[in-house]
C-alpha cells in the first residue's frame, strides 16, 4: 500500500536547490499525519535501514529502532498535543547506528508498521480529527521558496496548542501565485494537495497567528476556489462549480466487500463516516457477513483496501487464572475451677454433696441385708447453697461458669484440709482447623473482546416495602452472583504480550441478622497488568490475621505471670486467612500472526 503524499519544508528546500535528497541511511523528520480512521506516523529516512519494534508500559510507549541510521538533528519538539492518542513523540541517537523513536500513548492500541518508498509509517487506529505534526522547523522554508516579489515566507513555528486546534500560521503573500501558496500549504500542514488544471491567480494577504485551515479556507473563498478532501486523505482544490459538478455528475457505482473475521454491521459505520461522500452509502448483509457500498466511482477507489485494513484476523488468547484460599484457625484453652466447702457450708455449681435429709438404711457391706445409715440423694445444682449461721466456715467456687467445650485433657484433683474439702477441676483444649480452596478457572476469548465464567450460583435476595402494608406490601427479587467468577479483557500486543483487564472473585452467601437478612463473603482483585505469552503472574495477594484472647479468673491472682493461668480459664483464638491470585494467559492463535502486529 502506497502512502500519502507529505510535502515537508526539507523536500521543498530541496527541490528549489536542484539537489536530491538522498544521505545514506539517515533519519530526517518525523510527521504525524490524519488518515481515514487512522493517525499515521511517518518517519523519513534515506538510505539501507532496519527496522524493529516493541512495546512498553506505564507509560504506554511504541519504541521504533531503525539500525544503520544517524538522525539529523531538527529544532522541532513536539507541542504537547493529542494526536489520534499520541501524547509525545522523542527520537535521537540512541546508539552509534540505531535511531529511537520512541510514541507515548494514552492507552495502547493495535497498530501497524510498513517500511517502504523511503520512509517508515506506523499506523495507529483513531475516530479522532487532528492536526498534522512535524518535526521540520516551519522557517526553513523562508530560505527556499520566495514569493515572485522576492517576499520570504515567515511562518512561525505554532505555540501551545489545546488539543484539537490545527497549528497556527503566520505568513505574508505579495502577488504570489495561487501554485506556490497551494505548496506551502502544503508544506505547514503535512497534507497532500491537487490543484485543478485551470487554478490561476495570484495572492496578496497577510496572515498573522491564524490556524492554518481557517487562512486555507479564507484564501480559497478570495479567489473563489473550494476545496474537497477524498477518501484516500488528498485534498483538491478547484472552482467551486467545477467541484460540485464533479461530485453531482459522476457516475455512481455499486461494490461488494467481502468481510472475513470481523462482523460487517460493526464496520457499516466506520466506512459511512470515514470515506463515503454525501451520494453515498453502506448495508451490511449478515447474510454473507458482507458490505454492499454504493458511492461515485472515485470515492469507491481504495474502499476494499480501507475495509482490508480493519479487517484482521485477531488473535485467541486462552487464560487460566488460580484462586487460592487458605483457612487455618489455631485454638488454645486451659483453666482450672476450685470447690472449697465442709460439708455444713457449701456451692453446688462443680462438686454435688449428700443430702442428710435422704438417709436411709443401706447395705453397706454387700450382704443383702441393711447394716448402716447413709443419704441416698444428692442436692441439686439448682440447689440454693448450704449456709451454716451459727458456725465459722469457709467456702469458694472459682471459675464456676468458665467451661471448655469439649476439651481434651480434664484432671480432678481432691485434697482434704482440715475441716475443708479442696477440689480442683483442670481442663485443656488445643485444636487446628485447616481449609485449603483452590479453583482454577480456564477461558478462551478474542483479542479485545471480554469473557466471563462463573461456577457458583445466583442467589435471591428478596426486599420488602416497608412502607406498605397488608395486601399492599411490595415485595421485590433481586439475584446476586456468588461463588469463582472470572472476568477478563486481553489485548494481544504486536511483541506478543498480553494486556489484560481482569476481575477475580470468590464470594458466598452467609446468614446476617434477622432485621438484614444475608449477607455476602468476597475476596475480590481487579487489575490491569501487562504479561508475557504463557508467563504466570500473580494479580493479588491478601493475608488476615485475627487474634482472640479471653482470659476469666480470680481477681489479681489471674493476671501473675506465669502462675496466673492455674488461677482461671485463658482462651486464644487465632484465625490466618490467605488468598493468592494467579494468572497465565496462553495466546492460541499463529507464531506469525498476531493482531495488530507490524511484523
Amino acid at each position: 500500500m502506497k502512502r500519502p503524499l507529505v510535502i515537508t519544508a526539507l523536500g521543498l528546500a530541496l527541490a528549489a536547490s536542484g539537489l536530491r535528497a538522498d544521505p545514506p541511511g539517515q533519519v530526517t523528520a518525523v510527521s504525524i499525519v490524519p488518515g481515514p480512521g487512522l493517525a499515521q506516523v511517518v518517519i523519513d529516512v534515506t538510505g539501507t535501514v532496519t527496522v524493529s519494534d516493541f512495546t512498553l508500559a506505564n507509560p504506554v510507549r511504541i519504541v521504533v529502532d531503525i539500525s544503520g541510521a544517524t538522525v539529523v538533528e531538527t529544532t522541532g519538539r513536539y507541542d504537547g498535543v493529542s494526536r489520534g492518542g499520541i501524547v509525545n513523540v522523542r527520537y535521537s541517537q540512541y546508539t552509534d547506528d540505531v535511531v529511537r523513536v520512541v510514541l507515548e500513548l494514552e492507552s495502547l492500541k493495535a497498530y501497524q508498521l510498513e517500511h517502504e518508498d523511503g520512509a517508515i509509517r506506523l499506523s495507529i487506529g483513531s475516530d479522532r480529527t487532528f492536526a498534522a505534526w512535524s518535526s521540520l522547523e516551519p522557517r526553513a522554508l523562508a530560505a527556499a521558496v520566495t514569493a515572485p516579489t522576492g517576499t520570504p515566507y515567515a511562518f512561525e513555528p505554532p505555540p501551545a496548542q489545546q488539543q484539537g486546534e490545527q497549528p497556527r500560521i503566520t505568513v505574508t503573500y505579495d502577488s504570489a501565485s495561487v501554485t506556490d501558496v497551494m505548496a506551502g500549504f502544503a508544506a505547514f500542514s503535512g497534507r497532500s494537495i491537487v490543484l485543478g488544471k485551470g487554478v490561476t491567480g495570484v495572492v496578496t494577504a497577510e496572515i498573522r497567528n491564524q490556524p492554518w485551515d481557517v487562512a486555507f479556507r479564507s484564501i480559497l473563498e478570495s479567489q473563489g476556489l473550494s476545496a474537497l478532501e477524498e477518501a484516500s486523505g488528498i485534498i483538491r482544490v478547484d472552482d467551486r462549480t467545477v467541484l460540485a459538478q464533479r461530485d453531482s455528475t459522476e457516475p455512481v457505482g455499486t461494490l461488494v466487500v467481502p468481510v472475513n473475521y470481523a462482523r460487517a454491521a460493526s464496520l457499516a459505520n466506520t466506512i459511512r463516516e470515514a470515506v463515503l461522500s454525501s451520494r453515498g452509502k453502506v448495508v451490511a448483509d449478515t447474510a454473507t457477513n458482507s458490505l454492499i457500498v454504493t458511492d461515485v466511482v472515485s470515492s469507491l477507489e481504495g474502499i476494499s483496501d480501507f475495509v482490508a485494513r480493519l479487517d484482521r484476523r485477531t488473535a485467541q488468547v486462552s487464560i487460566q487464572a488460580r484462586l487460592i484460599f487458605v483457612d487455618r484457625t489455631d485454638i488454645e484453652n486451659l483453666g482450672v475451677r476450685y470447690d472449697l466447702g465442709t460439708s455444713q457450708q457449701f456451692f453446688n455449681d462443680l462438686v454435688q454433696r449428700p443430702d442428710p435429709s435422704s438417709s436411709q438404711e443401706v447395705d453397706i457391706d454387700g450382704d443383702g441385708f441393711p447394716d448402716g445409715i447413709g443419704p441416698t440423694e444428692f442436692f441439686s445444682p439448682e440447689s440454693p447453697p448450704i449456709v451454716n449461721l451459727g458456725g465459722n466456715a469457709l467456702s469458694a467456687v472459682a471459675n464456676a461458669d468458665a467451661v471448655i467445650s469439649s476439651p481434651a485433657l480434664q484432671l480432678i484433683f481432691s485434697t482434704a484440709v482440715g475441716a475443708f474439702n479442696l477440689t480442683a477441676f483442670v481442663e485443656a483444649l488445643q485444636q487446628v482447623e485447616l481449609a485449603d480452596l483452590q479453583a482454577e478457572p480456564l477461558i478462551s476469548t478474542l483479542d479485545n473482546t471480554a469473557a466471563k465464567i462463573q461456577v457458583g450460583e445466583n442467589t435471591p435476595v428478596r426486599q420488602i416495602d416497608q412502607g406498605a402494608a397488608g395486601e399492599n406490601a411490595a415485595a421485590v427479587t433481586t439475584f446476586v452472583e456468588t461463588g469463582i467468577i472470572l472476568s477478563v479483557t486481553p489485548h494481544v500486543t504486536s511483541n506478543r504480550q498480553v494486556l489484560m483487564q481482569i476481575s477475580a472473585e470468590n464470594s458466598a452467601v452467609q446468614t446476617g441478622l434477622p432485621d438484614v437478612g444475608f449477607t455476602f463473603r468476597k475476596q475480590l482483585a481487579q487489575n490491569q497488568i501487562l504479561v508475557n505469552d504463557g508467563e504466570t503472574a500473580v494479580i493479588g495477594g491478601l493475608t488476615v490475621t485475627e487474634v482472640t484472647v479471653t482470659k476469666t479468673g480470680i481477681p489479681l491472682l489471674v493476671d501473675l505471670p506465669i502462675v496466673g493461668r492455674i488461677f482461671g480459664f485463658t482462651s486464644r483464638t487465632e484465625r490466618r486467612r490467605d488468598l493468592l491470585i494467579l494468572v497465565t494467559p496462553h495466546i492460541i492463535d499463529d507464531a506469525g500472526v498476531v493482531a495488530g502486529g507490524g511484523r
